[in-house]
């Protein structure tokens, strides 16, 4: 019996597959030559989470997270990078004892062994990470080397004509594609965008002062600075993003918007780019999208088994519409495409109508709007009920139009998803009202509203354990000091003490009281304690729960409303 079925023995026995798939998964990990673990995770018979500390027990390895590891550089610099990847390791430290300790992604690559064991004449300890973090932690580091490089050779540039005839295509001296290529600015700017993805950044910031411009990036919700350099030099560097972008690089009084198509390691992103004139010069933030990566669950997204009961009952409804709402960057769209790509199936027919198409979902005919062709979301809604829908998603509800028309739509036989902005779920229903909509249209057609926050996650590697003082016992409605977590802040969050987001959600189901409250004209304050004697859980409620686990803290619970 080989390695291979005794580990798909070993992954029975953990409950990651079942038993009788283990045949089946044994002759294809064959046929196509793959590890099984690779094989496993291809076919989504497990997540890398999953499998990963499974395979660790098998092997008898420790199983990590690469950035809970303190690295010597000088230790990874010994091999070239390009080796690392392909073979999925990396030298950690050396202790006292000279034990080299290696994380590495694929045990069973000899190859890796050999070119350590040429390398280092001593004793090794190994731990097993995953090799997508490896990848991520080398192309970290090439594309800070990049960037570094490039912003230096930029400040040493001398001739700044020379540079803009290379970035704008001029008919000079200078015309092979190797100038361009090599050009400092052209290098600073792919080397910035690149650089973005390994530190999982959502947005650049690329921002002119009087005397510098600072390049930030989005982690987690905050913005983190990366980079400064001399302003003398941004002119090359905007001219650049102008032309990758396709936006006018001759106009800098008026925003503008454009986006660039990239390939990096194997993963296709877009990147929304928007300018805006400063007295300084332009602005310019580029949102990161992976096309490629929308793949999450409800349970990936925060939702907990008793919220997905009442979501269960909402998505149930055959018509009717269905409301997201949250503060900008709240991960409304993404919950919503999660939805369309539970209930989609060939059986239905599914039109979103979106400003931009964040994500490609297969099956879904999508449309971006363009108010310059006069294809508004108002216009396009009533081209849409003419397509024979069952389904239809709303990028944003804007305007009165919008609103009227997606709630006429949900009232004669549509399902009707869209994003909408409110402080929380039961402002859903004034706003809509305040809108323009009639409130027994509002009544008829309102099936059920989440609304949405993003908080940051506690560092699992440095959180502090410690108890409540006396104002801390009274926000949280205890009636005794207990114990929660504070940030502290490691090399494994980046010294911020947070690691991650996880969304918190309150959920109002629209029933019979509800609606007649509508009807009523009741208020806001009444409309609230009707969803919450209803069985809603308010966004401050669940997110106290995951202060009293030990997932956020206070300052993040106050953060609700303080937005």
């Amino acid at each position: 019996m080989d390695v291979k079925y005794e580990l798909l023995q070993f992954y029975a026995y953990k409950k990651i597959i079942k038993r009788r798939d283990i045949k089946a998964i044994y002759e294809e990990c064959n046929r196509l030559n793959l590890p099984v673990e690779s094989f496993m995770q291809a076919k989504a018979y497990c997540t890398e989470v999953e499998a990963l500390p499974a395979l660790g027990d098998f092997y008898g390895l420790p199983y990590v997270e690469v950035d809970m590891l303190d690295i010597n550089r000088e230790l990874v610099d010994r091999f070239p990078y390009p080796f690392l990847k392909r073979h999925k390791f990396l030298p950690v430290s050396i202790n006292r004892q000279g034990v080299l300790l290696v994380a590495i992604g694929h045990p069973l690559d000899m190859h890796a062994r050999s070119a350590l064991a040429t390398q280092f004449s001593c004793d090794m300890d190994f731990v097993l990470v995953p090799p997508t973090q490896i990848d991520i932690f080398v192309d970290s580091i090439v594309a800070v080397i990049s960037t570094t490089k490039a912003l230096n050779d930029l400040q040493d540039v001398g001739d700044k004509d020379r540079v803009k005839k290379v970035l704008v295509g001029s008919n000079s001296d200078i015309e092979s594609s190797d100038d361009v290529i090599n050009n400092p600015a052209v290098r600073l700017v792919d080397s910035i965008i690149r650089e973005a993805i390994p530190f999982k950044a959502s947005d650049i910031h690329i921002e002119p002062a009087e005397e510098t411009v600072k390049v930030r990036y989005r982690i987690d919700g905050d913005l983190q600075l990366r980079v400064e350099f001399p302003i003398e030099s941004y002119s090359a560097i905007c001219a650049r993003l102008k032309i990758i972008s396709g936006i006018n690089i001759a106009e800098r009084r008026i925003p503008q918007d454009g986006r660039i198509g990239m390939m990096i390691n194997g993963v296709e992103y877009d990147f929304r780019v928007s300018t805006l004139p400063t007295i300084y010069g332009e602005k310019f933030v580029i949102r990161i999208l992976d096309k490629t990566s929308f793949n999450f669950t409800r349970s990936e997204l925060g939702f907990t088994e008793e919220e997905n009961v009442v979501v269960d009952k909402i998505l149930a409804n055959a018509y009717g519409i269905v409301l997201l709402t949250g503060p900008t960057g709240s991960g409304k769209t993404t919950t919503l495409y999660s939805f369309l790509k539970e209930i989609n199936n060939p059986t239905v027919n599914v039109i979103t109508v979106e400003d931009p198409v964040e994500y490609t979902l297969a099956g879904v005919n999508q449309i971006q709007v363009n108010p310059k062709a006069n294809l508004t979301f108002a216009s396009t809604l009533r081209s849409i009920l003419r397509q024979d829908p069952d389904i239809i998603m709303i990028g944003e509800i804007r305007d009165e139009d919008t609103a009227e028309i997606a709630v006429r739509a949900a009232i004669t036989g549509h399902l009707v998803f869209s994003t909408l902005h409110t402080s929380d779920a039961p402002g859903a229903i004034i706003r809509l009202e305040d809108m323009g909509v009639t409130d027994y249209l509002v009544a008829d057609a309102l099936v059920g509203v989440i609304s949405q926050r993003l908080v940051k996650k506690l560092c699992p590697a440095c959180k502090k354990r410690s108890k409540t003082n006396e104002a801390e016992v009274r926000l949280l409605g205890l009636s005794e000091p207990t114990y929660i977590y504070r940030p502290q802040g490691c090399q494994f969050c980046n010294h911020t003490g947070y690691k991650g987001r996880i969304a918190v959600h309150e959920i109002m189901h629209v029933n019979d009281k509800l609606r007649a409250a509508t009807v009523a004209h009741r208020g806001l304050e009444d409309i609230r304690r009707l969803a919450e004697e209803s069985g809603m859980v308010t966004l401050w409620e669940n997110c106290k729960r995951l202060v009293l686990k030990g997932v956020t803290d206070i300052g993040e619970l106050m953060s609700l409303y303080t937005e």
